[in-house]
């Protein structure tokens, strides 16, 4: 999924760095993330990030072949991230996922997408979602 994820980003352009943590975004571009560091004391590192203009994207990408109580989680923990990203000026999280197992796990996606407007798919990408997003 990263690879297809990357293939995309390449086709659209943008800056893009890859497995990127937490911490070295902070210290790159002198932004304060500690709404999603829980003050500092976690760590996360970003399958993407992407650097605009006006903008950081942070981005994690997932492929499902089922649903289950890993998908379950990480629509919980991405909700999350969405809530407390929503504080930071100019940064934006963004997740991709094949859309495999989700239907098993339905009433999560659906919570975490009334949060996080930022949730696509193999086919948003295929449609040129990112020229779209990251201009």
């Amino acid at each position: 999924m990263e690879d297809l994820v990357e293939s995309h980003l390449k086709k659209s352009g943008v800056e893009y760095y890859k497995e990127m943590y937490l911490t070295e975004i902070e210290n790159k571009w002198n932004v304060n993330l500690s709404a999603i560091s829980a003050e500092g004391t976690s760590t996360k590192r970003w399958d993407f990030v992407v650097k605009t203009s006006s903008c950081i994207y942070v981005i994690e990408t997932n492929f499902y072949s089922s649903g289950g109580s890993k998908l379950n989680e990480t629509a919980r923990s991405y909700k999350m991230i969405a809530e407390e990203a929503k504080s930071i000026d100019g940064f934006c999280f963004v997740w991709i996922t094949d859309g495999g197992g989700w239907k098993s796990a339905r009433r999560n996606l659906e919570e975490t997408f009334n949060v996080l407007n930022s949730l696509y798919n193999i086919t948003d990408m295929e449609n040129g979602v990112f020229s779209e997003i990251f201009k």
